[in-house]
């Protein structure tokens, strides 16, 4: 019974794939969210899974709790948590569309994490195809709010991973192939300048522009970085008129440290630049924030199971802390064993060329049936 011997075929895995990558889900269209997930709770039901669909909440889409028959269902397993959203928006296909090129495959959301979700439940099929059952039972977690800090089913997710022996991470493998266990503290902010309206070509002294004040203080943000903790400004939004001095400007901002203290510390200190200058106002909303996950004797027992299997895969596996947040920020600080980044190999995450390496699909398949069938 060795579960690198499951016949995984990384052609019809991409067949399976396509369906998922075609269904674009961009985080903040709940509507489309939903429809990736009730068509994997379509295919997660076709091999035998019982799939609960958890109704969105705050705007966003649904999520779905997947569990699969075993003797023990309801004791500590396995949780494989992953998202189904994507930051491409609606459309991106026609610039994106899914297609093979050579020993690469392209598509919005194929990389981050479509991908390395699709290879989680084609383990679990051929697992259940063979007629095996998993030491440990086993859930499959997919939600809809990751790309935007998870602000509506941290919850959900910290209550799912509380009391499991395991929780795995279908994120995209690190650029060497590699796990992650432990990421970078990561805050967010939601900046609000608050000026004085006026005719920008009648009156433009009476006015006191929002716009020109965001421009200013995202200079000062973003000077605040240091090697300890980062600051970003990636998002404004302002203005309707171009001949109206504005009197609004909203902005978000991101922060990243390697340290908790080193987040606090960034985080007083951006919550200090408020005040009011010139007749505008400045203000700083704390947005969600995910806690440093420092390795811990249970990840690293994980890494060594998944270290091995790799080894007689054929590929070595390395592992570190990373930064960009993930969702395991919040069961690996939990102290639940947690493993990040096994999912697909691939490059342009986020980006208009995000694609996999189409030999990954069936090599991290077997790294996931080694870990399902291995973990107790």
């Amino acid at each position: 019974m060795n579960p690198l011997n499951l016949p995984f075929d990384a052609e019809e895995m991409l067949t399976g794939l396509r369906p998922w990558i075609e269904c674009e889900s961009p985080t903040w269209d709940g509507a489309a969210v939903s429809r990736m997930m009730a068509l994997a709770a379509r295919d997660l039901s076709a091999i035998g899974a019982t799939v609960e669909t958890i109704p969105g909440r705050m705007g966003f889409g649904d999520s779905i709790r997947v569990s699969f028959p075993h003797p023990d269902q309801g004791k500590p397993g396995i949780l494989v948590s992953g998202h189904m959203d994507t930051v491409h928006p609606i459309g991106t296909l026609e610039k994106l569309p899914f297609r093979r090129e050579d020993g690469l495959c392209f598509g919005p959301g194929i990389m981050d994490m479509k991908g390395g979700n699709y290879v989680f439940f084609e383990a679990m099929r051929q697992i259940t195809r063979a007629g095996w059952t998993t030491p440990l039972p086993v859930t499959f977690l997919f939600t809809p709010d990751e790309e935007v800090g998870t602000p509506a089913t941290r919850g959900l997710i910290e209550d799912a991973a509380r009391g499991q022996r395991a929780v795995l991470l279908p994120e995209p493998a690190s650029p060497d192939g590699g796990a992650v266990i432990g990421r970078y503290a990561i805050a967010r902010f939601n900046l609000l300048t608050e000026g004085r309206p006026s005719h920008a070509g009648w009156a433009l002294r009476e006015g006191r522009s929002a716009i020109a004040a965001m421009a200013r203080k995202i200079l000062e943000v973003e000077a605040m970085t240091t090697e300890d903790c980062t600051f970003s400004v990636g998002v404004i939004h302002a203005g309707q008129w171009v001949n109206c001095v504005s009197s609004e400007c909203r902005a978000e901002a991101l922060s990243m440290a390697k340290r908790q203290q080193d987040l606090d510390h960034g985080v007083a200190a951006m919550m200090a630049l408020e005040g009011e200058e010139n007749g505008v106002a400045f203000k700083v909303t704390r947005g969600v924030t995910r806690p440093v996950w420092e390795p811990q004797p249970g990840t690293m027992a994980l890494y060594e199971i998944a270290r091995t299997i790799a080894a007689d895969i054929g590929f070595k596996l390395n592992c570190g802390s990373a930064g960009g947040g993930s969702d395991g920020n919040f069961t690996g600080a939990m102290g639940v064993p947690t493993l990040d980044s096994i999912g697909v190999r691939g490059k342009g995450l986020h980006t208009l060329g995000e694609h996999i390496e189409v030999a990954s699909l069936a090599e991290r398949a077997k790294l996931a049936a080694g870990l399902l069938m291995n973990i107790r």
